[in-house]
Order: C-alpha cells, then sequence, then structure tokens
C-alpha cells in the first residue's frame, strides 16, 4: 500500500486507507474492546497508517479504545491519528446541564458512554474539546485535529450562523493556537459537503479536509469548481464515505442497498446495475471500481473507510490493490457513468 502522502509542508503524513471507527463506536451494534484491538492491529499490518475518531462516536468510547490500543501495542509513534472539535460531552445525570446544553447527538451509539453531545465551537469550547480528548486517548498531541460537522447541512441556516460566529469570534483563534503549539500537527475539517469546507478555506489557513459522501462513482460534484479550489490552496482531501454508505459496496442486490444512509432512490439503483453490467464485463468488483475511482484523483491524498471486522478491513486493502484495467474506465466513459473529466487509475 501507498505510505507517507504528507498532508502541506506540515510533516504529517497519511497512508492511502485509513481507517474509521464509526463502525466500532456501537453504530448498529456493540462492539467489544477486543474486536476493536484486533480490527485496528489487523489495519496495521494491512498497511493503514491513518486512523480517525472523534469524541462523537460512542460518546468518547472510541476516542478511549483507540488510545489504548496504540498505546498498549506500542504503535503510536508509527501511525496518524486525527480526531475531531465542535461536540463537547456532558454527564446524562446531569439534568441542569442538559437544559442549558444543546444536543447534538442523533445517534444511539450501542454501548457508548453515558453522556450527552452538544456543539460548542468557541475558543473555549474547542480548548475544552481538545483536552479532554488528550486525557481519553492517554496522549499529548494530535496529527490531525478537524473540525466537526459545521455548516448547513448539519444545522441548518440560522443554528450555522451561530456556530460559524462562535468559529470566527474565537474557535479559529483556538485552532492556531493548538496548531502552533504542537499540540496538533495539521487542522482540518470533516464534513459532508463542500460548501463549509470553502466557507472555512476562506477564514483561516487550512490544511486538509475529510469529506464524507462527496466524491464517489455515484457523486462527481466536486470535480469542476472544489478540487481545482482545493488544489489552488494546496489543501488535501480526504475522501471519506466513497461507498456512499452502502450502494457501492454490495451493489443492487447487497444487504445495505442504501445511498447516503438513506433507502437508495431507484434513478441510483438503476445507475448501479449499469455499472455492474460493465464491473461483470471486465471481472472486477464493484468495491474495487469504488475505491480506485475515488483514489484517482491527485488532490485526494487518502480514502478513510469504516470497518466493523477483520475481514473488512483486508476486503479494502485488496481492493485498492487489484487495479481494473483501462478498457473498463473507458467502458465506463462511453455509457455516462463517469465524467470525461474524471481521472482514473493510470
Amino acid at each position: 500500500m501507498q505510505q507517507g502522502t504528507k498532508i502541506r509542508s506540515r510533516g504529517v503524513e497519511v497512508s492511502r486507507l485509513g481507517l474509521g471507527t464509526v463502525p466500532l463506536a456501537g453504530f448498529g451494534h456493540e462492539t467489544s474492546y477486543e474486536t476493536f484491538e484486533k480490527v485496528v492491529m489487523t489495519a496495521y499490518d494491512a498497511g493503514y497508517r491513518y486512523f480517525d475518531t472523534a469524541p462523537m462516536y460512542g460518546s468518547g468510547r472510541a476516542e478511549l479504545f483507540l488510545g489504548q490500543v496504540l498505546r498498549t501495542n506500542g504503535i503510536r509513534d508509527k501511525v496518524t491519528i486525527a480526531t475531531k472539535v465542535g461536540r463537547l460531552l456532558r454527564r446524562k445525570s446531569d439534568t441542569v446541564q442538559q437544559q442549558k446544553f444543546l444536543y447534538g447527538g442523533g445517534i444511539v451509539w450501542q454501548g457508548g458512554f453515558p453522556f450527552v453531545q452538544g456543539f460548542d465551537y468557541s475558543y473555549d469550547g474547542i480548548m475544552r474539546s481538545v483536552e479532554d480528548s488528550f486525557q481519553r486517548f492517554g496522549l499529548d498531541r494530535f496529527d490531525v485535529l478537524h473540525v466537526h460537522d459545521i455548516g448547513r447541512v448539519t444545522h441548518g441556516d440560522d443554528l450555522n450562523r451561530t456556530y460559524w460566529k462562535q468559529l470566527e469570534d474565537g474557535g479559529l483563534k483556538a485552532l492556531d493556537e493548538i496548531r502552533s503549539a504542537g499540540a496538533a500537527g495539521a487542522i482540518g475539517i470533516g464534513v459532508n459537503e463542500t460548501e463549509a469546507v470553502l466557507d472555512m478555506a476562506k477564514a483561516f489557513d487550512l490544511d486538509c479536509c475529510s469529506l464524507a459522501g462527496r466524491y464517489s462513482l455515484l457523486n462527481h460534484e466536486p470535480l469542476d469548481t472544489f478540487f481545482p479550489e482545493m488544489e489552488r490552496r494546496n489543501i488535501a482531501v480526504i475522501a471519506a464515505g466513497v461507498f456512499n454508505s452502502g450502494i457501492l459496496g454490495g451493489g443492487v442486490r447487497g444487504q445495505t442497498r442504501t445511498f447516503d444512509y438513506m433507502e437508495a432512490p431507484a434513478g441510483i439503483i438503476d445507475r448501479v446495475s449499469r455499472i455492474e453490467a460493465v464491473c461483470a464485463r471486465h471481472d472486477v468488483l464493484l468495491p474495487e471500481a469504488a475505491l480506485q475511482f475515488s483514489a484517482a484523483h491527485p488532490v485526494v491524498i487518502s480514502l478513510l473507510l469504516g470497518c466493523k471486522n477483520e475481514d473488512e478491513v483486508r476486503q479494502n486493502a485488496a481492493a485498492l490493490a487489484r487495479k481494473a484495467p483501462a478498457a473498463f474506465w473507458q467502458d465506463l466513459r462511453a455509457e455516462g457513468l463517469i465524467p470525461a473529466n474524471a481521472p482514473v487509475p493510470a
């Protein structure tokens, strides 16, 4: 697996594949620490060197478990760790705090810790968030620190204005101080929309972004304006959600026919069926095509994949390594399934 792609001049390196920890944090099912450790170490053995988490995931559980795995297995200095700010955790039993604290969860984490989550992008909120994460991890620095889920898609217009004001009035200053002090190597933003990345890039010297579900075999929106702007600003893109939450992993006959976390509409199912037909002609698996397509754009430095077990870790590594033939990509273009200007693997 390709290693050592650097984020700007920050000295922070990421591997071609990264491991996301949402499926291991209790998303849909509870995961034991033993399983968490096995999946992380299987990923490490397969060449993954970028590991991503957030206070949100399991309400602190994923950060605690990942920190323990890194320390007990002696691999902290051999990997790149990303976590996020923008949410704070408060005790569920503190009803006074709950009344004051805007709930920022939305996901019921199986086996998650007994906290409620609230959004806070202020100076004090970001400083508190990173200090809490240090303690959960048992570490004193992060390689990448992302601002989590700010933007209109998550909050709507009115709340987003409130949160952007928090960020502009002090949150950006906190991020700059954290990076300048060496407590984080690079500052990024982790969102599900391109507009929020562009907004933050105009206000802050942004190093990278983690963009979920926005560039895939089914979503080509960033090609014309967003990716060129990222290249112009030298902002690295970490592409998450390249299976669009399921449909590009299992296909139209798979158990998870979801697109962006909802039941795939008829138009998406038809498009995936047509892609699968091209795959069948060239002996290419759909997940192979999905991973290789998203990885081919030069601004994309890593693919962040959530894996719930060891088999998925190995399958993803193999899917990226087994290259589809040039004729496969030519046929996808000829049938209008990918744009003419979309980069494909050499």
